[in-house]
């Protein structure tokens, strides 16, 4: 297995500054998106896929090292993610994002079809109706001990409004933390996790803001896409199923039992077969695809 030493950091140019990354392994080319909006938690997954694909990720706007230039919308990401593919030089690799970065990707398909190969859509705010967001955000209280949950409502709402110190920011992802998995003693310690406030309330809001007019495009995709979901993520699986169905036969849903919303820490290697069915469907062109 590729080590984690072993990826090279690279430097893309975007608006008002640099998008910094990392690129390593060999075989087909992976771009990973994170989601939070916080700082890139996605590399030790990509590393970890870097024995068969030649995986990047890279931090989004507004956490160092990239740039701290807004504006933190939908428009300006989606412009990050081309300005990435272009300095690495990658024309359709396939996409993986998870989360926010699971929505950030269905614009992809939308906005730029040309430029991915196929798409691995993570336990995504979806791209229907609401996208499961206040059902995701009901769910997330109800597993968090009583308490605990009115500071960390009151957290959040901070966060989603751009006023919260990054510390707060912080402290609510905390408390919040073990509800992302099928239990709490499931939940592994709590990582050095960034979040800078200014742009993660933005960048949610913005995508919340363009769900309404997001179904009717996915509708006319043809790039093949799988979503993954856990059967245990607080995230409901109407957010995969329901966007799944309104692309059509391009698209199918893997369920992974006993997995939470970070479905590769609950269940290790659960990524791989969904990837490689992926690459295959990839190859073999529209016509295979109905």
């Amino acid at each position: 297995m590729v080590e984690q030493g072993d990826a090279e950091e690279f430097r893309a140019p975007g608006v008002g500054g640099e998008l910094v990354g990392h690129v390593g392994g060999q075989g087909p080319h992976l771009l990973l998106l994170h989601g939070g909006p916080v700082s890139n938690y996605l590399e030790p997954l990509a590393d970890d896929l870097r024995d068969e694909y030649r995986v990047a990720t890279y931090q989004q706007r507004g956490l160092h090292p990239s740039t701290l230039a807004g504006p933190f919308d939908v428009r300006s990401h989606l412009s990050d993610v081309i300005a990435v593919l272009d300095h690495l030089g990658w024309d359709r690799p396939l996409v993986g994002g998870h989360s926010w970065g699971g929505n950030l990707l269905l614009h992809l398909l939308v906005s730029h079809t040309d430029r991915v190969r196929a798409a691995l859509v993570i336990d995504p705010l979806g791209g229907v109706g609401d996208g499961g967001f206040p059902e995701f955000d009901a769910e997330m209280v109800r597993r968090t001990p009583p308490a605990e949950v009115e500071r960390a409502a009151m957290l959040d709402q901070r966060v989603m409004d751009g006023v919260a110190t990054e510390a707060e920011a912080v402290e609510s992802l905390r408390i919040f933390w073990p509800a992302y998995f099928p239990s709490p003693d499931r939940a592994p310690e709590f990582p050095d996790l960034r979040v800078n406030a200014a742009m993660a309330g933005p960048t949610l809001q913005s995508a919340v803001a363009e769900l309404p007019g997001l179904a009717g495009r996915l509708a006319d995709t043809r790039t093949p896409t799988t979503f993954v979901h856990g059967a245990a993520s607080p995230m409901p699986l109407t957010a995969s199923t329901d966007t799944a169905e309104v692309m059509g036969s391009h698209a199918s849903v893997v369920v992974v039992p006993d997995a939470g919303h970070f479905v590769w820490i609950d269940v290790p290697g659960s990524l791989r077969d969904p990837l490689a069915e992926l690459d295959r469907r990839a190859a073999e062109g529209p016509a295979a695809q109905g």
